[in-house]
């Protein structure tokens, strides 16, 4: 089993609900367990900002599919969600999930790049990641907990009542 960390963001029809949704499925992915996942974090849109804010979480999962099949998974899901993966780049969007890390590989392939290029700049992945891989490397970026203190956190907001009742219904 390998260990893969995926984001999950939504900011549209209830991002909550959305986010609940995502890990609802990827309990359901096969060779596959969802081992945890973070708080629930309402954050300031990135890139576009003319749009609702998104919450955003990360998933810490145990599989043994390979990263291009579990891409292809993560995907499928999205597309199940609605998702169309023409909408603009950084635009509004009812499910996103990005393959974060998988087993600390540095892949670069059509269509996969791990670990995922952005995401040592990105507070939306890095506070919530930082609550289940605080010690986890990013390359030569530095470790998640370090590059928490280097980036702008301020719009990053714990949404915790969400989590109890996400507690509840992913061990339900």
């Amino acid at each position: 089993m390998q260990i893969a960390y995926i984001g999950l963001g939504s900011n549209l029809s209830g991002p909550e609900i959305q986010l609940q949704r995502a890990l609802r499925a990827l309990q359901q992915l096969p060779q596959s367990s969802l081992m945890r996942s973070s708080n629930f974090y309402r954050t300031s849109p990135w890139g576009e900002t003319d749009q609702p804010d998104f919450v955003n979480a990360v998933a810490e999962i145990e599989t043994t599919l390979s990263p291009r099949v579990l891409l292809s998974n993560l995907l499928a899901i999205e597309h199940g969600f609605g998702r169309l993966r023409t909408e603009q780049r950084w635009g509004p969007r009812i499910i996103d999930l990005d393959l974060l890390s998988y087993a600390n590989c540095v892949m670069v392939e059509s269509g996969l790049q791990l670990p995922h290029p952005r995401m040592h700049e990105r507070a939306f992945v890095l506070l919530p990641l930082a609550e289940l891989a605080p010690g986890m490397r990013i390359m030569e970026y530095g470790t998640v907990e370090e590059l928490c203190r280097l980036v702008d956190v301020h719009g990053c907001q714990v949404l915790e009542e969400i989590e109890s009742s996400l507690r509840i219904s992913i061990n339900s």
